[in-house]
């Protein structure tokens, strides 16, 4: 499932469910939000460049999003998506915001 937080004034925060064992478990929304973001947040930017480089999405502006950088990076997106861009979110497998720092994200954008 792909999640959109709106709010945010003026872009857009999706989060996209990314495939867990098989690279083609994707429905053809997540790739069609993938191929439209502005920027992708990722936990692992090169394990989500081959995702994205076998899915054909192309190059995108990747920003590193993770347990370590969550405190930094969540103000950094946010800043991003109220100056009008679409950011989609993926963990490095599944949905993010379950038990990695997209959950973090998530509820900076349900308090704006």
């Amino acid at each position: 499932p792909i999640m959109k937080a709106s709010g945010l004034s003026a872009g857009h925060v999706y989060f996209v469910s990314t495939p867990i064992g098989h690279l083609e478990d994707i429905t053809i929304r997540a790739i069609r939000t993938l191929r439209t973001a502005d920027v992708i947040a990722c936990e692992d930017t090169r394990h989500t460049a081959r995702l994205l480089h076998h899915l054909g999405v192309g190059k995108k502006r990747l920003v590193s999003h993770h347990e370590h950088n969550t405190h930094t990076a969540v103000p950094k997106l946010i800043a991003l998506a109220q100056a009008g861009n679409t950011i989609a979110v993926v963990s490095d497998a599944g949905t993010p915001g379950i038990s990695d720092p997209g959950m973090q994200l998530a509820a900076e954008c349900a308090a704006r």
